[in-house]
């Protein structure tokens, strides 16, 4: 069986939307603390090809697939991908931890949401999260970890975000289920829920909007919207801290928002 974290053990850990933001920012703390990174993306491979070349920069090893997270059935395949670059790259079978960080924001008032618009939230955020970890399973190693990127804002509420919040809520209650199930292997699953960070999620409505980035850094109790670093450093430290015996948790990283 392999285990984590050993003297000769070099954790591998797979990022899915590991190419920009919350990812981008993931990997790097991951690297700086010695792990290797597998990295998706969905459409710039000119921005993973970018993030590889700065976890190589620090010593690490770095690979990156394309992958379409809303597209269930390329999951098989992409599974099929991984097991070859694991033992193509690192002579290994499993990798260590899973994050599942990819997604896409829809800002729209709960009457003015579409179908169109609801079912592309479920299909990346709800269905892709469930059968792409199912699809990666047996690669994932016994006492391996895995995290599930959520939101602040299934605990505030703000208009405009009903629909994406749901899918959250429902990441949210999947990731109780699957730490239970999970826990006969050893395998802890928590979820990190980011408060408002300056990225290009959502268009850059945080990072661009400079009245919304002073509402938001007035009821946050550090007194500042977040930085995709604040978001990596504490993500990494899920998986490579001494956090063996937390799992089952939402643990929010949002510097106190809207306390």
């Amino acid at each position: 069986m392999e285990t984590v974290m050993t003297d000769t053990h070099t954790p591998i850990a797979l990022i899915t939307g590991g190419s920009r933001g919350l990812g981008r920012a993931t990997a790097l703390w991951l690297a700086r603390k010695g792990a290797d990174v597998i990295l998706t993306y969905h459409s710039n491979r000119e921005a993973a090809e970018a993030t590889r070349a700065e976890i190589e920069a620090i010593g690490q090893k770095a690979e990156i697939l394309q992958l379409d997270t809303g597209r269930v059935s390329d999951f098989p395949d992409f599974a099929a991908r991984v097991r070859q670059r694991l033992q193509d790259v690192w002579k290994r079978s499993r990798l260590d931890f899973l994050v599942n960080n990819a997604g896409q924001g829809v800002y729209q008032r709960f009457e003015q949401t579409s179908e169109a618009e609801f079912d592309s939230l479920v299909d990346v955020h709800l269905k892709g999260v469930f059968f792409l970890t199912q699809a990666l399973l047996p690669l994932i190693i016994d006492g391996g970890r895995i995290v599930n990127v959520s939101s602040g804002l299934t605990r505030i509420t703000l208009p405009g975000f009903a629909a994406y919040a749901t899918m959250k809520g429902a990441v949210e209650v999947l990731t109780r289920y699957l730490a239970l199930e999970l826990g006969e292997r050893g395998i802890t699953v928590n979820v990190l829920a980011p408060g408002a960070i300056e990225t290009d999620f959502g268009g850059g409505m945080v990072r661009d909007n400079a009245e919304m980035n002073a509402q938001i850094a007035a009821v946050t109790a550090l007194g500042r919207v977040g930085q995709p670093d604040d978001i990596g450093g504490a993500l990494s430290s899920l998986l490579m801290g001494d956090t063996r015996w937390m799992t089952a948790q939402r643990i929010e990283v949002s510097g106190g928002q809207g306390l």
